[in-house]
């Protein structure tokens, strides 16, 4: 495992303890894709099968959909272009987003700083 991945790994570890979040279920990640997507293929082999197991998969879970069927109710920044596009959500909000997939390190350094943006309790 890459330096930089075990240190946001361990940094992120912490944060359920130091900054609980509102609700068990207050933050997700909306993975964007379309068919014939090598991009998300890669993503999928790369991270998806351990995406669970680590911090931040248990900070917020991630769910597929398709780039056309996002939820009316869901509050986008901006429009969703590219796949994969990851969208952290909070509250049916948007509270930031990985656009791309550019590799293992650099997706896990992306989604740490906006995983760290999610709202939480005062402790």
């Amino acid at each position: 495992m890459p330096q930089l991945q075990r240190t946001l790994s361990a940094a992120l570890m912490l944060l359920p303890v130091l900054l609980p979040v509102r609700s068990a279920d207050a933050a997700e990640v909306l993975m964007f894709v379309r068919p014939g997507c090598s991009w998300c293929e890669l993503w999928r082999k790369e991270i998806g099968p351990i995406y669970p197991k680590t911090p931040e998969g248990r900070l917020a879970p991630l769910h597929e959909l398709d780039i056309g069927s996002a939820p009316a109710t869901l509050k986008l920044k901006s429009p969703l272009v590219y796949t994969p596009t990851f969208v952290v959500v909070s509250e049916n909000q948007e509270v930031g987003r990985v656009t791309g997939y550019p590799g293992p390190d650099f997706f896990w350094s992306l989604l740490s700083r906006v995983l760290l943006d999610v709202p939480r309790d005062e402790p």
